[in-house]
């Protein structure tokens, strides 16, 4: 079983995937569908573990 996530842990991915994000969209030429889609995909993957870790921790 995963241990939960600490809150310092919590805040570096929150600030990682905001960079990725950031990066992504000033980057991009022409922001479609498909990368708004990626973008949603990645929050999933990252927040999902993150809202289950910060349920465990209260």
């Amino acid at each position: 079983m995963r241990r939960p996530l600490s809150k310092s842990q919590i805040v570096c991915v929150s600030l990682l995937w905001l960079a990725l994000c950031y990066l992504v969209l000033t980057k991009a030429e022409r922001i479609d569908g498909m990368t708004i889609v990626m973008l949603v995909i990645s929050a999933a993957l990252v927040f999902i573990p993150v809202y289950k870790s910060i349920k465990k921790n209260k």
